[in-house]
């Protein structure tokens, strides 16, 4: 019994790496703003670590994808048992914060293809921490499937093809797109919301000054507020997050005006997405003109999207020559939208038809 159990705990533990490890691989840039985010000032403060967030996704991304690998083949078990324990207490304990403390929302486990919330990625990993346990108090009924030469072609093999797919994704797009802004989606739909959907439940909390204290109280609390106090804030506290549509923030503001629904219900629209223009592909930015230019002569009514300022509007406008407007919209949106910094968006009434990277601009049909 205790060699199924363990056997079982391998082959579950194992599987579950490998698919959590590829869906992130698959898309290491969007797991890179989750790290990110871990390592903001509102979350551990370590703002140190954020330029350095990419390739610490990268690295643990194959990590998880090769130990999974490791253990079901039984290659240098105590070795691979141990890095996985650290590996899921380390995870749980992020997820734990996260889901305490209420920081962040999604931790990321599977990428953008399952949605977990904070207290399901702890379940989820408290489950895998009881079945790695098993495996560590069991390292000697995990034997070796292949010898050893042929081990080490798999183990190093799978190196070299996750390093590769990682590179691919990076230079280009992901290979499977499972964000709601993937070819095919109609933005204008994804961001309805159903007339039975479930309502937030906000609680207003209104924080008074009461004898050099900042005190809070509700709104069936207010009568009990001390003779004298000075009222200083009020802030909402979601006590139950209602129904959040697939696609939302998505603005194309300009001079105080947003004008989505124009571009969303125009035939034929690119949109030249780039949330960072400072840190933006220099060389993809360049080329960006000559798109523009090619665009609107087949009719196409184009666009720029940023999350940058109207100085470094200006600034990259100047240095690159480019005469289309850019329309402001939330970072974190454009970086749902596209990884790519920047990269080409084909809309046919709101609806996606074509995706592309800077670097694959041969691939454009327009």
């Amino acid at each position: 019994m205790k060699n199924i159990i363990t056997q079982f705990s391998r082959i579950f533990v194992g599987i579950l790496f490998i698919i959590s490890g590829l869906i992130k691989l698959n898309d290491p840039l969007g797991f890179s703003y989750k790290l990110a985010e871990y390592f903001s000032e509102p979350v551990f403060n370590m703002p140190f670590f954020v330029p350095f967030s990419l390739a610490i996704a990268l690295f643990l991304v194959i990590l998880e994808v090769v130990l999974g690998i490791m253990l079901l083949i039984g290659y240098k078990t105590k070795f691979t048992v141990w890095s996985l324990l650290i590996l899921i207490v380390m995870f749980t304990f992020l997820t734990f914060y996260s889901a305490y403390f209420n920081v962040v929302k999604d931790c990321g486990c599977f990428g953008d293809a399952l949605k977990l919330t904070p207290w399901q990625s702890f379940t989820k990993d408290v489950v895998l921490l009881f079945f790695i346990l098993i495996l560590f108090f069991n390292q000697k009924l995990i034997k070796p499937l292949f010898k050893n030469n042929i081990q080490n072609i798999i183990v190093y093999g799978s190196i070299v093809l996750c390093s590769f797919m990682g590179v691919i994704v990076l230079n280009h797009l992901p290979i499977i797109d499972f964000r709601p802004f993937k070819i095919g989606n109609n933005i204008q739909e994804g961001m309805l919301i159903p007339e039975n959907a479930e309502k937030s439940v906000v609680e207003m909390a209104f924080i008074y000054k009461v004898n050099g204290v900042d005190k809070e109280f509700t709104e069936n609390e207010l009568g009990n507020i001390p003779e004298g106090a000075v009222f200083i804030d009020r802030k909402d506290k979601v006590i139950t997050e209602g129904y959040v549509p697939p696609i939302h923030d998505f603005t194309m503001e300009k001079d105080d005006s947003d004008y989505k629904d124009e571009y969303l219900q125009a035939p034929k629209v690119m949109l030249i997405v780039a949330y960072d223009l400072v840190n933006a592909d220099k060389d993809g930015l360049a080329k960006m003109e000559k798109l523009y230019l090619s665009a609107k002569a087949k009719g196409y009514k184009v666009a720029g999207m940023t999350a940058s300022s109207p100085e470094e509007i200006a600034t990259a406008k100047k240095r690159f020559g480019l005469t289309f407007d850019f329309y402001f919209c939330d970072a974190i949106t454009l970086k749902t939208i596209e990884r790519a910094n920047p990269s080409i968006i084909i809309l046919e009434k709101g609806t996606i038809k074509q995706k592309v990277h800077h670097n694959d601009l041969s691939d454009l049909k327009l």
